[in-house]
């Protein structure tokens, strides 16, 4: 999404961009802009198409940071910059941009610039956004947008600034010294629930700010924006990690919540939904879905089917690799219970294909190959649906671009969106405040529960049972361990 924020912030002289209308019925060829531009159907749009394939508003052109960036704004048959479907992304010194599957294509070039030098810009501005964040340099010598990023990771925002200066001089005594424990020890608990509530929401509202950055970066070659990359997840690991202690040491969870109730919490608060805002009724309902797997041996056998095949590793470091958490993983269980060669139920979609269950559109748009029994109900070799590693990648991206759009970081909606359409959601939970506090899975069911199929409502408690049954399977009366414990043993072996 395009913050107001990023919008605001002015570069001086940007090089001019000229655009060529290679394929198109658009209101003239060729073009040239020094400032932010439209292309769509609308006729407000600078670059106005009558193709069909085209949405009223499709793509924008906008000058940030020294670099000139393309978004596609939410359009229906998406926006392509070389060949790769994007949300938004930095331009080269040449670019070609396709509107849709079959669409127009422009070819899109920055005078003055040759490509290695604006390469080389472009990994360099991640870089710099990184560091600015990080680094020590004075608010003087910094601009307004990496201010208030800055101010976000420190749980500083201009709106609530007293509070959250607050929340961290309280959890820095906490942790630095256990003596200040006592601060803590007379708060009501439902002060400490909200002190919680707002740490969290602060994280999040943090990994939504970095959300482009992040994606920017982890396409980036350069080693020095790599680095920068993981000092990042670091820290944000390491604001986790606070968080759980800061949970812990308060008991937000009650002294007389079962090891299984702490269970359901935590996947919830994994999955990006807060456990402090949980609705009356939840952990019952994630046990009654805990039952239905018990009375089947599915969860067990497919279990047992990817770690037989290699596939947990497979998928999990994928999922890692792209900053999801690695229990989206059971999202494939749901979908194929790990079987590569799953074939769905021929609809007006295609059949659906593979571990992760794509449509024939929608493993176009993320790269896959079709193959030639496309439209047939049978396993195809030759179709990179079936390919686990190739399926696995796609997902990631497919499942990040949904985490980062609308859903504002929720997981839950995001698994709903896979299962139901992600248009389909997101129409809805636009209707609800633009900010992760109220734009949840719990205010999703509030509002909505009447509009959401049965089979998407069972689909996401169905991920979220199995996660919470895999965390710990023996003490929910499985019979075998948990699956991801090898991510533990691999962080304990780590320098």
């Amino acid at each position: 999404m395009t913050t107001q924020d990023e919008k605001t912030i002015h570069t001086p002289e940007p090089p001019s961009l000229r655009v060529h209308v290679e394929k198109g019925q658009a209101n003239k060829i060729d073009f040239e802009f020094t400032g932010p531009f439209r292309l769509g159907r609308d006729k407000s749009c600078e670059i106005h198409f009558s193709d069909p394939e085209v949405s009223r508003a499709h793509a924008e052109f906008w000058f940030l940071e020294d670099q000139w960036w393309v978004y596609d704004l939410q359009s229906a048959n998406g926006t392509f910059l070389d060949g790769t479907k994007i949300e938004r992304a930095p331009l080269t010194g040449k670019n070609r941009i396709m509107l849709g599957i079959d669409g127009p294509i422009l070819d899109v070039i920055i005078e003055g610039v040759t490509e290695a030098e604006q390469t080389q810009t472009s990994s360099k501005t991640v870089t710099q956004y990184i560091q600015r964040y990080f680094s020590n340099t004075g608010e003087h010598e910094i601009g307004e947008h990496t201010l208030m990023l800055r101010r976000a990771y420190g749980r500083l925002q201009k709106k609530q600034k007293k509070k959250y200066y607050i929340i961290i001089v309280v959890i820095g005594c906490l942790f630095v010294a256990s003596g200040t424990y006592a601060i803590f020890k007379h708060m009501e608990s439902r002060k400490q629930k909200q002190l919680a509530e707002n740490i969290f929401y602060t994280m999040k509202s943090l990994e939504l700010e970095f959300a482009g950055f992040l994606k920017a970066a982890r396409l980036s070659r350069d080693a020095h924006t790599l680095t920068q990359l993981e000092k990042y997840r670091a820290r944000r690991k390491h604001m986790e990690e606070n968080y759980e202690q800061f949970i812990d040491t308060l008991d937000i969870y009650g002294k007389n919540t079962s090891e299984e109730e702490r269970i359901i919490l935590r996947i919830a608060r994994t999955f990006g939904e807060c456990e402090i805002n949980m609705p009356s009724g939840f952990s019952e309902e994630v046990q009654s879905y805990i039952e239905k797997w018990k009375s089947t041996d599915r969860l067990e056998t497919a279990i047992g089917r990817a770690i037989r095949y290699g596939y947990i590793e497979k998928i999990t470091e994928t999922l890692l690799e792209h900053d999801l958490a690695p229990q989206f993983i059971y999202l494939a269980l749901q979908e194929s219970d790990f079987d590569v060669y799953a074939c769905g139920p021929k609809t007006r979609y295609g059949v659906a294909k593979g571990p992760w269950q794509f449509i024939p559109a929608t493993a176009i748009n993320y790269g896959l190959r079709t193959g030639p029994l496309v439209n047939v109900r049978r396993p195809d070799p030759r179709d990179e649906r079936h390919h686990i590693g190739k399926s696995t990648l796609a997902a990631a991206r497919y499942i990040r671009d949904i985490y980062d759009t609308e859903a504002q970081a929720s997981g839950l909606l995001v698994i709903a969106s896979y299962n139901w359409g992600e248009r389909r959601v997101i129409e809805l939970i636009r209707n609800l405040p633009e900010n992760p506090k109220q734009r949840n899975f719990w205010r999703l069911l509030a509002e909505y529960r009447d509009k959401i199929p049965q089979e998407t409502y069972d689909y996401v408690f169905y991920i979220i049972s199995a996660a919470v049954i895999a965390e710990n399977p023996r003490l929910f009366g499985f019979e075998f361990d948990n699956p991801l414990a090898y991510l533990d043993e691999k962080l304990k072996g780590e320098p």
